[in-house]
């Protein structure tokens, strides 16, 4: 089987109700998928990410550069693509645009793979578990949502079964977001996990006094506290209070989580198969942590394409610990794919069907396509 052609489909979504965290306005949902084609007729499907900048950029990266290290090759051979994509690419790549670039095409490989041998890809990754645990990911900032409407937000996902939730902080002041961390707690009770993130908006002097304010909270952990280059601040802040360190979604490749394992200043690992290296990259991030006695917990905030990808990570990978299940509007996750990953008291089983277990909407793809 070789490789004839990748397509990449640049998706966006205006969003009925623009939300926005400690650092980022999100007025709509984007996405961009990959397509795998080969001269069997399969179609592999992944995900690039491209947060942080127009999804133009990313598109380009894959046609016209990353694209011709594909075409003719055999799917088969992912690590050694994978490695000649990082080494050809080197003076230009290593993080950022590139590996993101390259991750979609890696899950896209994968996918290939599964679907040729007529297997999930968590069994082909080594299955460990085949249903995971899924958090609600919400509690984002939006005109005319205030205390009561959040607190009622976050208990509308714990009577659907979710035994963990995340919120947004950092976007406030200090004494705001406490004021709305307390309503939530006090909405969802005290058997309900409950994570706040705030986006790497603090710098360490608020970090350690928020800490210390929200301990009563029973805080199940504080996600991307500190700007990401500022490891040696994360460690100084994990060192400080009994409440779990969660980071860095930004960070990407082994290297750059070796650092915060080296340094100790996580607890939670959050690479992103879309972001961070693709499937490949993620089981080493893995493995590292896994040595470490870390837990792996993947920043999953975009399609349904993403949300497959990470839950096939998480489902072949020991120490993975909880799916993120965005609850937020957006129909390149709800509409893309089917509804086929659907959570029943918030758990996902994952799909017995070859590759990643999806199947895209053709015509949700035309209605949302960026010309």
């Amino acid at each position: 089987m070789k490789i004839t052609e990748i397509e990449t489909i640049p998706l966006a979504a205006e969003l009925q109700e623009p939300i926005w965290d400690a650092q980022h306005y999100i007025p709509k949902r984007q996405a961009l998928i990959i397509k795998v084609y080969t001269d069997q007729g399969l179609i592999g499907l992944g995900e690039s990410a491209s947060f942080g900048g127009p999804i133009e950029t990313t598109k380009a990266v894959i046609d016209k550069e990353l694209k011709n290290y594909f075409i003719g090759k055999d799917p088969f051979d992912v690590e050694r693509l994978w490695d000649d994509v990082y080494k050809g690419t080197v003076q230009h790549g290593r993080r950022g645009i590139v590996i993101a670039a390259l991750s979609g095409i890696d899950i896209a490989l994968w996918d290939l793979i599964g679907k040729a041998t007529n297997k999930p890809v968590y069994k082909i990754l080594g299955g460990y578990r085949d249903e995971v645990e899924a958090y609600a990911s919400s509690g984002f900032y939006s005109e005319g949502r205030g205390l009561p409407q959040l607190a009622h937000m976050m208990e509308t996902y714990v009577k659907e079964g979710f035994k963990t939730v995340k919120m947004k902080v950092g976007g406030m002041s200090a004494k705001d977001d406490l004021k709305r961390v307390q309503a939530v707690r006090e909405a969802v009770g005290d058997e309900i996990g409950l994570a706040v993130d705030a986006n790497s908006n603090w710098d360490l002097p608020t970090a350690l006094w928020m800490a210390k304010q929200l301990e009563p909270f029973n805080i199940k952990w504080i996600e991307e506290p500190l700007m990401a280059d500022d490891v040696t601040g994360t460690a100084k802040l994990a060192n400080s209070t009994v409440i779990p360190i969660a980071g860095y979604e930004q960070d990407v490749t082994r290297y750059a989580f070796m650092e915060l394992i080296k340094n100790q200043a996580v607890y939670y690992l959050q690479p992103d198969a879309i972001w961070a290296g693709g499937i490949s990259e993620c089981k080493k991030i893995a493995a590292l942590a896994l040595a470490n006695h870390l837990a792996i917990m993947p920043h999953v905030f975009s399609s349904g394409v993403c949300l497959a990808a990470n839950l096939h990570f998480i489902a072949s990978t020991a120490n993975a610990h909880l799916l993120e299940l965005d609850r937020n509007e957006n129909p390149l996750r709800d509409e893309l794919i089917h509804h086929s990953l659907i959570h029943e008291n918030g758990r996902i089983k994952l799909p017995d069907s070859p590759g990643l277990g999806i199947e895209l909407n053709e015509e949700v793809i035309r209605k949302y396509t960026v010309s």
